[in-house]
C-alpha cells in the first residue's frame, strides 16, 4: 500500500514545490496546489498531471486537490545588451508577441528613451497614449500587446536631449501606467549600462533578464558588461539570445557565418547562464520587422524560433518557486 512519502516522492518531480501539505485517508488523498502564477490552462493540466500520478499508486482511488494563489504583483522581464545594433528591439518586440500568442497577458515597454523603435516594430506609430489623471494609458496595437514607447510622445524625428534623471523619470511613467490586467512587461531596454538601466533596476526591480548578443567577440564583451549589471543588482539572467547567427545564400542555400558562430552560446555556458537560442540574419525577419509585421504573429518558419525562444522563457517564468 502507498504512504505518505510514496505520494511525496511521486509528486517531486511533477509539482515541484507546488503541491503542499498531502494527506492519505481510506484511499482518499487531499493535498493543497499552489498555482500562483499560472493561467486556467495550465492550472488545469498541472492538476490532470498530479491527479493522474497519484492515481496510478497502490491503493490510491481518490484525490481532492484545492488549488491556492497568492496575489502577484505585475512581472518586468528586462531585455537588454550591452551595445546597440545587436536585434534587442526586435528580439523584445517579437518575445512579447509570441507570449501573447501563447495566452499570456502582456505588455511591452520601449525603455529605449533616446532611441525609441517599438512603434516602427509593433505597427503603432502616429498612435499617441491618452492620460487619466497622472496615469498613462498603454496603445493597443494589432497584436493583443498592448505598448508604451517615448516613440509615441514626441515628435518623429525629435531628439530627446534629456540627462539621466529625466529619462529616468520618463521610464517610471512607462511602467506605471495604467496596464489594467497586464501581469507581464517586456521592457526593451537601451544598449549599454548608464543611468536608464540603473534606474529600472533599482526602482522598478525585474523578476529576470534575457540578454542578447551576436557572435562575435566585440558584442560578446559587451554583453558580458550587462550581464554584470544584473549580476550586481541581483536580477536573475534568464538566458543568453545569440541573434545574427548564420546567413543562408537565397541563391545556393550555403550558410555562412559573416560575424561567427556559436560564441554567444559558448559564453553562456562559461559563464553558467542557460542559453535561449538562435536568431539567423535573415532577410525576411528584417523586411517583416521595418513593415511592422513581428515573424513571432505570422505562422511562418521566421516566427518559429522567436515562439521556442519565448517558450524558454515562459518555462522559466512557471518554474516553481524555489
Amino acid at each position: 500500500m502507498t504512504d505518505i512519502e510514496a505520494i511525496r516522492q511521486a509528486l517531486e518531480p511533477v509539482a515541484g514545490k507546488r503541491a503542499a501539505a498531502p494527506k492519505l485517508a481510506e484511499g482518499r488523498v487531499s493535498l493543497i496546489l499552489d498555482v500562483t502564477g499560472l493561467d486556467s490552462d495550465r492550472r488545469a493540466l498541472l492538476e490532470a498531471d498530479i491527479r493522474r500520478t497519484l492515481k496510478a499508486l497502490p491503493g490510491v482511488e481518490e484525490v481532492r486537490i484545492a488549488q491556492t494563489s497568492e496575489k502577484q504583483g505585475r512581472r518586468l522581464v528586462a531585455v537588454g545588451s550591452g551595445k546597440g545594433g545587436v536585434g534587442k528591439s526586435t528580439l523584445a518586440a517579437n518575445l512579447a508577441v509570441a507570449l501573447r500568442r501563447g495566452g499570456r497577458k502582456v505588455g511591452l515597454i520601449d525603455a529605449d528613451i533616446y532611441g525609441p523603435s517599438q512603434p516602427r516594430l509593433m505597427a503603432a506609430e502616429g498612435r499617441r497614449p491618452k492620460a487619466e489623471g497622472q496615469k498613462l494609458i498603454p496603445v493597443p496595437t494589432d497584436f493583443g500587446v498592448p505598448m508604451l514607447s517615448m516613440g509615441q510622445l514626441v515628435k518623429p524625428g525629435q531628439a530627446v536631449a534629456w540627462r539621466g534623471p529625466m529619462a529616468g523619470n520618463a521610464l517610471a511613467q512607462l511602467i506605471d501606467a495604467d496596464w489594467g490586467e497586464i501581469d507581464l512587461l517586456i521592457v526593451d531596454l537601451p544598449p549599454g549600462t548608464g543611468d536608464v538601466q540603473l534606474s529600472m533596476i533599482q526602482k522598478h526591480k525585474p523578476v529576470g533578464a534575457v540578454i542578447i548578443s551576436t557572435p562575435q567577440d566585440l558584442a560578446l564583451i559587451d554583453a558580458t558588461r550587462a550581464i554584470d549589471l544584473f549580476n550586481q543588482s541581483n536580477v536573475p539572467i534568464i538566458g543568453i539570445v545569440e541573434n545574427m547567427a548564420g546567413y543562408a545564400c537565397p541563391h545556393c542555400g550555403e550558410i555562412s557565418d559573416p560575424f561567427g558562430s556559436g560564441g554567444a552560446e559558448a559564453a553562456a555556458q562559461a559563464m553558467g547562464h542557460p542559453f535561449l537560442g538562435r536568431v539567423p540574419l535573415d532577410i525576411a525577419i528584417r523586411r517583416a520587422s521595418d513593415a511592422g509585421h513581428p515573424p513571432a504573429a505570422l505562422d511562418g518558419i521566421e516566427g518559429d524560433v522567436f515562439r521556442e525562444i519565448a517558450e524558454r522563457l515562459g518555462g522559466w517564468l512557471d518554474r516553481p518557486a524555489a
